[in-house]
């Protein structure tokens, strides 16, 4: 049963440590991908038309984006993408993300060897 006062519910201890890793995971995350400054705010702003406020809370890792921000961002930024796929406990889908930043470099390897004749 719900408590009859207050206006928070409480979460037991073991949830409580994931959402801190999870806050801490996706702010690293931000802060890699973007920088700290005013202007990586904005961006996560216009990505996810969010309040300045709570941009903020995300780079701080004192809240975690959840639902349609969580998507929004993801969208854009492949580093807090991988924090989700392992959150979610489904780190193998995470391949394809990093195919993607593999890809150019085996290509431009290609092209040097097909230049040059061989390395």
């Amino acid at each position: 049963m719900f408590p009859k006062k207050g206006k928070k519910l409480h979460r037991g201890p073991q949830r409580q440590g994931r959402d801190d890793e999870f806050r801490q995971a996706v702010a690293a995350a931000l802060k890699n991908e973007l920088g700290t400054t005013h202007q990586a705010t904005k961006t996560v702003m216009r990505w996810t038309g969010a309040s300045e406020r709570t941009v903020k809370h995300w780079f701080a890792a004192s809240h975690a984006p959840s639902g349609y921000h969580l998507v929004a961002i993801a969208r854009h930024s492949d580093a807090v993408l991988m924090c989700f796929l392992l959150a979610a406990g489904r780190p193998q889908l995470s391949v394809g993300l990093r195919w993607n930043s593999v890809r150019p470099m085996l290509v431009e390897l290609l092209n040097a060897i097909d230049t040059n004749g061989a390395l």
